[in-house]
């Protein structure tokens, strides 16, 4: 099951999504899908049964963003978080052999679409440094068995 958490950033870029696709992207297909129509014969004409599926596919990504928006719970950033890792919050960890890595706990609606450096608040991972501080050690389960880490650094702007 999703946790149904997101970053006011991650809100804001999904919102961004819809409003491109409803707004401009579809309106644009549409037009390209009623001119290819009338050009008759539609079995074999490419760009009416291209922009037709792209045109369902826009569909598809509309109902579900509009459906996700209305599910999400925005989470804004508050002071009392300082010094923890909580939702929201990027962390540099490192283990004993010397590996580091930086990233943000986010929702798991923003681990797509290329934003780097950003794990789902569901990962094990996330789940086991929440409420941790820095100069904590702490463990994670994997598939692998568990490993440890080590907290460095906790900050909630960019």
């Amino acid at each position: 099951m999703k946790t149904n958490l997101i970053t006011r950033e991650g809100y804001d870029r999904l919102k961004q999504e819809l409003d491109f696709l409803w707004r401009e992207e579809r309106p644009e297909v549409t037009k390209k899908v009623t001119w290819a129509a009338s050009l008759g014969d539609r079995s074999e004409n490419a760009d009416y049964q291209y922009n037709k599926k792209r045109l369902r596919e826009i569909d598809r990504r509309v109902r579900y963003l509009r459906k996700r928006l209305d599910q999400v719970k925005v989470v804004d950033y508050s002071p009392q978080q300082e010094g923890k890792v909580f939702f929201g919050a990027w962390v540099e960890i490192e283990n004993d052999n010397g590996d580091v890595k930086s990233f943000r706990i986010v929702g798991p609606d923003e681990i797509y679409g290329g934003v780097k450096d950003y794990i789902s608040i569901d990962s094990p991972m996330a789940r086991s440094l929440l409420k941790k501080e820095v100069d904590e050690d702490f463990v994670v389960r994997t598939p692998e068995g568990e490993k440890e880490w080590f907290v460095n650094k906790i900050w909630y702007k960019d």
